[in-house]
């Protein structure tokens, strides 16, 4: 579900990406984001147009059509603030202070939730238990959580923007996003290393300044930006006696976010009908298995909007489910792969059950990932797809920021604010980048705002 790729508004980070690079990618319109197939036979579809789901909710919920109308417009309005506004870094003082004189009233909406979740505005409005269930999977494909632990700012970028930007698939596929940045980062004058596995950051007198591969080969810079996760950064780059206090108060407040187990098939046509959806997720039973191990599934069909990526008269599905890496640690290479062939064919017969009877006899190709496999790939620790909170959290404001304790060393990705998802990972690129020209000279800073402004966030995150 691809965000960002808009032609209008401040949260098309992805379009305004690869104009920076002098690219632009075109784009296959989705008509809807995700067809939601529920416990209670609920079936609920997100059209692209905002009146037209809001009518199906309302449909499926009439005696809640206040508190949907409120509690979804109170995400509209979190949304509109944030999409006034040029989005830079955070904890850059002069750009914080120029936007609030041009816009007080929305920095004053944004400060005003940035504490709250999602779940805490969906009670103040909505009583009815499975309506507030639905929520919960809206925002459980934002963050891995329910929605009373996703911070209201993030799922008002989410819940909102589908609406506005829409969803956009790029044509040939989402490979074709770091493809098309690396091409443009290369012709700006940038080189790219491949296959340059960095083993340490390297410090000297307490500041980073390069990093050191697997090969031994060292390369020095003003900066090192890690797009490590926090526990890889901290855990394994960074060679340090104690951890900073800063990343205690991290792991202190979330825990890794499970993996996923990956299922990517190729299929006969025939067996999806002809109107069949691109996204799908899936739960069936109970409400209780929402956040379980194997409990949803989720589902994606790129070749319904790009046929181009399949030989004719197929199609691609790419099928996952929240999985943690300890299930499948410490089994031999047989079993591995025994056990890895049994959890999709369960998988597989769930969904054949649920929504395309025959989908076995269907395949024609299927390779599957575990946990193990994320790690192995994506250098991830235990195949992690971010931070979930370890209790319930004060909104963003316990989420660490792209600067470190380190001097010269900044992290970006989706373990820093504002967290998983393409439209907050494409946030923190644009916030870091930011951050970084100010700090090395490249945009007008001011040192005693900075260190003001610094101490506040500080003060807030240990409220957090």
């Amino acid at each position: 579900v691809m965000f960002g790729f808009s032609d209008k508004g401040n949260l098309n980070l992805i379009t305004q990406a690869l104009e920076a690079v002098g690219h632009k990618m075109e784009v296959i319109p989705d008509p809807s984001t995700v067809h939601f197939h529920l416990p209670g036979d609920l079936s609920v579809l997100v059209h692209r147009e905002y009146d037209d789901f809001v009518t199906e909710l309302v449909n499926k919920f009439p005696h809640e059509k206040e508190g949907i109308l409120k509690f979804y417009g109170t995400c509209w309005k979190i949304f509109n603030s944030l999409n006034s506004l040029e989005l830079k870094s955070l904890e850059e003082p002069l750009y914080l202070f120029g936007q609030f004189f041009q816009k007080p009233l929305e920095c004053l909406t944004l400060a005003y939730y940035l504490p709250q979740n999602a779940g805490d505005i969906a009670r103040k409005f909505i009583k009815d238990q499975q309506l507030l269930s639905f929520i919960d999977a809206e925002c459980f494909i934002v963050s891995t959580v329910n929605a009373l632990q996703t911070p209201m700012i993030n799922a008002s970028m989410v819940l909102c923007d589908r609406h506005f930007g829409g969803i956009n698939y790029p044509v040939g596929g989402v490979g074709g996003i770091a493809m098309s940045l690396a091409d443009g980062l290369v012709d700006k004058g940038s080189e790219i290393r491949y296959k340059a596995n960095v083993t340490n950051v390297i410090l000297e007198n307490g500041k980073a300044v390069g990093v050191r591969l697997s090969n031994g080969k060292e390369f020095f810079a003003k900066t090192v930006i890690s797009n490590a996760t926090r526990w890889d950064t901290f855990g394994k780059l960074l060679k340090v006696e104690e951890l900073p206090e800063e990343e205690k108060n991290f792991q202190k407040n979330y825990v890794k976010a499970p993996s996923f187990l990956s299922i990517h098939m190729g299929v006969k046509a025939s067996v999806l009908p002809a109107d069949t959806d691109c996204h799908h997720f899936v739960l069936e039973d109970d409400w209780a298995n929402l956040e379980k191990p194997y409990g949803s599934i989720f589902l994606s069909i790129p070749t319904v909007l790009d046929p181009s990526l399949a030989p004719e008269g197929h199609h691609i599905l790419h099928i996952f489910t929240t999985a943690g890496i300890e299930d499948w640690e410490g089994l031999s290479r047989k079993d591995y792969e025994k056990k890895k062939e049994l959890v999709a064919t369960e998988i597989i017969k769930r969904l054949e059950k649920k929504l395309f009877p025959g989908l076995q006899d269907s395949i024609v190709l299927k390779e599957v990932g575990s946990p193990k496999t994320h790690r192995r790939f994506l250098a991830r620790n235990d195949g992690t797809y971010g931070p979930m909170p370890r209790g319930k959290p004060k909104g963003l404001l316990a989420m660490p920021f792209n600067t470190t304790s380190i001097d010269g060393l900044y992290c970006v990705g989706d373990s820093c604010f504002p967290g998983q998802g393409v439209i907050a990972v494409a946030f923190s690129g644009i916030m870091c980048a930011h951050r970084v020209a100010a700090d090395i000279g490249l945009e007008q800073r001011s040192p005693v705002l900075d260190a003001g402004l610094l101490g506040l966030l500080r003060w807030l995150r240990t409220l957090a």
